[in-house]
């Protein structure tokens, strides 16, 4: 039974109280061709649990890099609405080409766009206050563009699938300096508040990496940028990925981490409190 105070989602109490345990176990099924061959990418299973969360049947879902389509997939699912931002023309077609083959057919008329082009422009040309949930998952610096490891090796070079995202120097995986990523996904992710409707969430998933010798603690340093772009930072899910396979970094000569989580940094857009009725 659905609370009728419940303004965010379709969940009774006691399922929104399951999901508000600090870690998720991620569900991740085996990627389809047209999928494994974007070098990022994550699961519909756990994207379709954020959409049911934070969002109810119908309304519209933003992703401003939306990749492979995963999270247009995952909305179709979940009978949402969608929009998808694509820099990368090859991408733009993977995308599409999925939503034609893979979209579950209950729902297969339910509008899903791509868009091709720069976040920011686009951003810039949506109405205020127009999306109900933004999910998605940014680049992760200019970490695809190193001497492919032992992972890298096996899982893409090896069956000859793209390591990074693209040569296009407006996509930020292209960036040399960190400080000017985070810079440039502070303005796309203000971009995003912006067409975000009040008291509306976004979350963000991302992991932590490394560059050469140093740890980077990408998900903390994102939420700050995040935060200071005027959007309050609600909670910190961490998704754990027991699923992956376990590499042998650097052994037997120092401790290198097999990194099998991610982090779900949930956000929401500040606006008027909302009034609260009826007995508690």
């Amino acid at each position: 039974m659905i609370d009728p105070r419940n303004r965010l989602n379709d969940l009774s109490n006691r399922e929104w109280l399951q999901e508000t345990k600090s870690f998720w176990f991620s569900c991740t099924p085996p990627r389809s061709p047209l999928k494994a061959t974007h070098p990022a990418t994550f699961s519909e299973r756990d994207i379709e649990r954020l959409i049911r969360l934070f969002s109810k049947p119908g309304e519209l879902v933003l992703d401003p890099f939306v990749g492979s389509g995963s999270t247009l997939l995952a909305a179709r699912a979940c009978g949402r609405r969608s929009l998808g931002l694509e820099l990368i023309p090859e991408w733009v077609e993977v995308a599409r080409q999925r939503l034609a083959e893979e979209s579950p057919s209950d729902y297969a008329d339910l509008s899903a766009e791509v868009q091709e082009g720069d976040a920011r422009t686009l951003l810039a040309e949506l109405p205020e206050d127009h999306v109900d949930f933004i999910v998605t998952s940014p680049p992760y610096w200019k970490i695809l563009r190193k001497r492919p490891g032992l992972k890298a090796k096996a899982e893409r070079v090896d069956r000859g699938l793209p390591t990074h995202y693209s040569e296009n120097p407006q996509d930020l995986g292209n960036l040399q300096d960190y400080g000017e990523f985070l810079s440039a996904l502070g303005e796309i992710f203000e971009a995003c508040g912006r067409v975000l409707k009040s008291n509306k969430y976004l979350c963000v998933i991302v992991s932590d990496f490394r560059h050469g010798p140093r740890f980077v603690l990408y998900h903390a340093d994102l939420a700050r940028e995040i935060e200071a772009r005027g959007l309050a930072l609600k909670g910190l899910t961490i998704l754990c990925q027991d699923n992956k396979s376990l590499w042998p970094f650097a052994i037997p000569f120092s401790f290198v981490s097999n990194i099998h989580h991610q982090y779900i940094l949930m956000f929401q857009k500040p606006g008027p409190k909302l009034r609260r009725s009826g007995k508690c």
